[in-house]
C-alpha cells in the first residue's frame, strides 16, 4: 500500500497537533500540510496552498459547539478538489452534524476523540476501494429474501447469508425492507440510521451520503438497517431504483430482506434483484403461502429468478424436493437443516450461527451463498436507473 498525502485542517490547535500526530503513527499516511483555520473562499490562501500540495486525504475537524464554518469547508474542498478525498472528524453524539458532513462531501466520519486505529482502518478502507475502482468495474448482484409466511425465517437466512458472502468475498451490504426491522438484533448493531432515512432522503442521496446511513459488523459487513418502529414508507419505483443503482455501484454482493413485506416496493426491488429466495417450511401451509407469494411477485415477470429456499428442513416419508417444487411453482435453490434451538439462542444473544462454528448449520449457509455467487462469471442481467434489460 503506497503512502497516503493528508492536509489537516482544525482550529484547535491541540486537537490539530494530536491529529497529526496520529496520522504520522499510522505508517501508511504522513502529514503534509497542517493549518489552524477553514477556507471561505476558491480564493482563499489554503485553498491554493491544498491545490499546490495535492493530498490525498484531506481531514476536517468539525468543533462541537460551531460546526458550520467546517461544514461550509468541506463543501468548498468538495467542490473544488475531484481527486482528495474527505475525511471528517467530530462527536458521534451529534448525528446531524455527520449527516451534515456526509452531504457536504465528506466520505468518512471519523470519532473524536480519534485513535490511530480508527485513522488506520479509514485509511486501508480507501485504499481498498481505490484499488477495487480500479480493477472491478461491475456492478453488484442484489439476492432478496422473503417469507412465505411470518416466521419462515427470513432475516435469519438473510443475515447469515450475507455474513457468508462478506467471509468469502467481502464489500457486501445487507438492507433491511421488513415493516419492522430485527436483522440490527441479529447482528448485535445499534445503527444511528435506518433504511427509513434514506428513503426520505432518496432525492438527494450520494455515495458519501448512503455509507453515513450504513452501520458496520464486526467481520466488515454493512447494514442498512430497518425501522425499530412499524412504518409505511413508499416509494416511487425510480426511487428505489436509485437506492439500489448506488447500492449496487459501491457493494458486490447486496442482500436484502424482505422478510414478510409484500407491496410495490417489494416488487421493485425484487424487480432489479438477480435472485429472489422464498423461504418456506415444508407443512403444507407455508408451501400453500410460497406458492402464492411465487405468483404475486411473478406477476412483474419475475418468475426466472425467484428460486425456493427450505428452511428447518427435514426428511419427510413420501415427501421430496419435485413435491416442493410443484406445491410452489419454484425451483429450490437450497434446504437448511432443522437447528431451531441453536438459531433461536444465536438471535438472542446476537451471535449469528456463521461466525459462531463450523455446525452442519453454519456449513449450510455458507453452501448457500456459494451457490448463489457459483455463475458469477456468466452473463448476468444489467440495469440502470430508469429501465431493466434482459
Amino acid at each position: 500500500m503506497s503512502e497516503l498525502a493528508v492536509a489537516i485542517l482544525a482550529i484547535d490547535d491541540e486537537q490539530r497537533t494530536l491529529l497529526q500526530m496520529l496520522v504520522d503513527g499510522t505508517t501508511i499516511a504522513r502529514t503534509v500540510h497542517s493549518v489552524n483555520g477553514f477556507p471561505v473562499a476558491t480564493t482563499d490562501v489554503i485553498v491554493r496552498r491544498i491545490q499546490d500540495l495535492r493530498p490525498d486525504v484531506i481531514i476536517v475537524d468539525i468543533p462541537s459547539k460551531d460546526p458550520a464554518p467546517a461544514l461550509r469547508a468541506l463543501e468548498l474542498l468538495h467542490s473544488d478538489f475531484a481527486t482528495g478525498v474527505l475525511f471528517a472528524v467530530g462527536e458521534l453524539s451529534q448525528p446531524q452534524t455527520i449527516v451534515a458532513a456526509m452531504r457536504a462531501g465528506a466520505r468518512e466520519f471519523i470519532e473524536r476523540p480519534t485513535t490511530a486505529s480508527s485513522l488506520l482502518e479509514a485509511f486501508v478502507r480507501l485504499s481498498s476501494a481505490q484499488r477495487k475502482q480500479r480493477t472491478d468495474g461491475q456492478r453488484g448482484k442484489v439476492f432478496t429474501v422473503i417469507n412465505a409466511k411470518g416466521g419462515s425465517g427470513a432475516t435469519t437466512v438473510a443475515v447469515n447469508t450475507a455474513l457468508s458472502l462478506q467471509a468469502s468475498h467481502g464489500n457486501v451490504a445487507l438492507v433491511d425492507l421488513a415493516p419492522l426491522g430485527h436483522t440490527a438484533l441479529h447482528l448485535n448493531l445499534k445503527p444511528s440510521f435506518t433504511v427509513v432515512d434514506a428513503i426520505r432522503n432518496l432525492h438527494r442521496l450520494d455515495n458519501s451520503l448512503l455509507e453515513s446511513f450504513m452501520v458496520r459488523h464486526g467481520n466488515g459487513l454493512h447494514l442498512l438497517a430497518g425501522s425499530p418502529t412499524p412504518y409505511n414508507a413508499d416509494a416511487a419505483s425510480g426511487e428505489m431504483a436509485r437506492l439500489f443503482d448506488l447500492l449496487v455501484s459501491n457493494y458486490r454482493h447486496v442482500v436484502v430482506d424482505a422478510s414478510s413485506r409484500l407491496d410495490a416496493v417489494t416488487r421493485v426491488v425484487c424487480d432489479l434483484s438477480d435472485v429472489v429466495m422464498i423461504v418456506a417450511h415444508t407443512d403444507v401451509a407455508c408451501l400453500w403461502s410460497a406458492a402464492r407469494v411465487c405468483q404475486y411477485l411473478g406477476e412483474t415477470g419475475n418468475t426466472d429468478r425467484i428460486r425456493l429456499v427450505l428452511n428447518r428442513f427435514r426428511k419427510i416419508s413420501g415427501f421430496t424436493e419435485s413435491d416442493a417444487e410443484a406445491a410452489t411453482g419454484a425451483k429450490l435453490l437450497w434446504k437448511i437443516p432443522n437447528h431451531y434451538p441453536a438459531v433461536s439462542a444465536a438471535i438472542d444473544r446476537g451471535v449469528p450461527v456463521v461466525t459462531q462454528n463450523h455446525s452442519e448449520l453454519a456449513r449450510s449457509f455458507s453452501g448457500l451463498a456459494a451457490a448463489l455467487t457459483e455463475a458469477e462469471d456468466s452473463k448476468r442481467r444489467s440495469w440502470s436507473l430508469f429501465r431493466t434489460t434482459a
